[in-house]
């Protein structure tokens, strides 16, 4: 009998420590960091006990309590959502940058535009700008309310700014004459044929509309982007999660073994578990990109954003010289559309007299900082591809055994020994056979399935921004190039700004077309001020 008793009594007892002692280990060690980690030591084994009261580290003996198991496996839950925040700081920073660059320089680019135009105007157009400089204003305002992301129907915005010029220079120049009312329906069918501002109203619409399209979704594409991570980088870990970043982490510290690091592969499968709906992001977040680098390519070079928002001033000013210069064509093309019905809808008195109108080019050639930006923002962007993909390695990184031997000597979950299992694939559906971590697949995490969506909406915004498409719009205004597609071919959208040649004499100043009679310009003409009241009464017509 004593015998048997002595055999079960060495078959009870506990194997102490790793080299077999048959003395109880001390638990000083981990009294010592969990009272550093802001525990109560309340409660802390002296001396290893049994464990069979463990749920989540391996139940032999250990220095932890089910309270202190508990308490820690919420610490490592706290620390790992810790650690997605901070790495996602960390790419909303660069965002958040790469915002800011762009948009203060194009936001620069714009008021220097408007500032040129303004200096511009007052020296060639004299009164006739300054009286008016309202409707020049305004286009402005709205160019950068749509910019800003405002409701705002950018088609719209330019074909209402020719209308209101076209009235203003024609009232200003003509102000003194008095037009009939039956004149509006001799001339009301006759607008398409008119054209007065000849071909630059749809060159500039294109390159506009294409420009600002580009830049307000590029700007909107990098803030959605920083919204994304951040929302994705706030969901909650799991109770999966919990319990294997607890067993990987902490329950080293319970068995006495707190210098045993993770395995490599053991801590990759427990990151790909935890992260698995993160890395089913990287499908559409690399899309959008690779979309947001494709239309930062398009910023620089001749028909990049400097050229087409400095070209403004201009554009507008060749339309109005194009305007004055082709007044006779143009009233050669009413008395043919309108014949004999021509002489009873208007007799004036006193002819006009116009001069050749010249503008100086004070373009300047662009520096080189939209160039710089877009190869800073390529950069970043590619860099950040394989975020969601890479943050198992990332945060691996920095814990798990390397250097010699530590394939044989790491923590792979239950001892010091090689972890066997292979490393799972990236993403939800990859891990249903995960050892480390239980995760239903057929249950995706809402929060970033509605990201997932988000990037998926903002690409299609950005590649019809490739096309010249405002997709807010898309269904409500004709497409920019007047082909009726919605789409614009490169060779008519790329087309650089068709500047005025400089000239080398002072230019004519024109406060006022009737009165200006001292041009000695051989582009002087006696018109009857037909056509004037014509287009003037023609646009007020069409705007009712």
């Amino acid at each position: 009998l004593g015998l048997t008793a002595l055999a079960v009594c060495s078959l009870t007892a506990p194997a102490y420590g790793d080299k077999g002692t048959s003395k109880a280990r001390s638990c000083s060690d981990i009294r010592q960091f969990y009272s550093g980690k802001g525990f109560s030591l309340d409660g802390v084994p002296q001396s290893e006990i049994s464990g069979e009261h463990l749920r989540i580290c391996p139940q032999g003996y250990t220095c932890c309590t089910s309270d202190m198991e508990d308490k820690l496996a919420t610490l490592s839950r706290r620390e790992m959502e810790g650690l997605l925040k901070e790495a996602g700081r960390s790419l909303q920073t660069s965002l958040t940058g790469q915002y800011k660059a762009f948009d203060g320089y194009f936001v620069e680019v714009l008021n220097r535009s408007a500032i040129s135009l303004q200096e511009t105007f007052t020296t060639t157009w004299g009164l006739l700008y300054s009286q008016n400089s309202q409707v020049f204003t305004d286009l402005y305002t709205d160019l950068r309310h749509y910019y800003r992301g405002s409701n705002v129907n950018l088609e719209e915005v330019l074909n209402e700014f020719w209308a209101r010029l076209l009235e203003k220079l024609f009232y200003q120049a003509n102000k003194q004459y008095f037009i009939g009312e039956d004149y509006l329906e001799c001339v009301s069918k006759q607008i398409e044929t008119l054209r007065p501002f000849g071909d630059t109203p749809r060159a500039m619409k294109m390159a506009v509309t294409r420009t600002f399209v580009a830049a307000r979704s590029f700007v909107q594409g990098l803030v959605v982007s920083g919204d994304v991570v951040r929302k994705v980088s706030q969901v909650p870990q799991s109770q999966e999660c919990t319990r294997a970043m607890m067993r990987m982490t902490y329950c080293p510290h319970c068995r006495g073994m707190a210098s045993a690091r993770p395995c490599a592969n053991y801590c990759s499968n427990v990151m790909k578990g935890c992260l698995a709906n993160q890395a089913d992001l990287n499908t559409e977040w690399r899309h959008l990109a690779e979309t947001l680098i494709q239309v930062a390519d398009r910023f620089d070079g001749p028909s990049g954003v400097d050229s087409v928002v400095l070209s403004i001033p201009y554009r507008i000013s060749e339309a109005m010289f194009t305007m004055m210069e082709n007044l006779v064509t143009i009233n050669t093309k009413v008395r043919a559309q309108i014949g004999a019905h021509a002489s009873s809808c208007i007799q004036l008195t006193e002819p006009c007299k116009i001069g050749k109108v010249t503008v100086e080019d004070n373009l300047v050639s662009s520096s080189n900082k939209m160039g710089k930006l877009v190869s800073d923002v390529t950069m970043r962007l590619r860099d950040m591809q394989p975020y969601w993909v890479s943050l198992p390695g990332i945060l691996c990184s920095d814990r798990v055994a390397t250097g010699t031997g530590a394939e044989d000597k790491c923590w792979n979950g239950m001892n010091r020994a090689r972890y066997l299992p292979e490393v799972m694939g990236d993403g939800l559906a990859s891990q249903i056979n995960n050892p480390e971590v239980e995760i239903d697949i057929t249950k995706p995490d809402m929060t970033i399935r509605q990201q997932i969506m988000q990037l998926k909406i903002m690409t299609h915004r950005l590649k019809n921004a490739l096309n010249g498409q405002d997709v807010d719009f898309q269904d409500s205004s004709d497409d920019v190039s007047g082909s009726g597609s919605g789409m614009c071919a490169d060779d008519m959208c790329s087309r650089g700004p068709r500047l005025l040649v400089p000239v080398t004499t002072r230019p004519i100043r024109y406060p006022y077309l009737p009165e200006n009679r001292e041009s000695k310009s051989s582009a002087n003409h006696n018109l009857p001020c037909i056509t004037i009241y014509l287009l003037s009464l023609l646009i007020l017509l069409h705007r009712r």
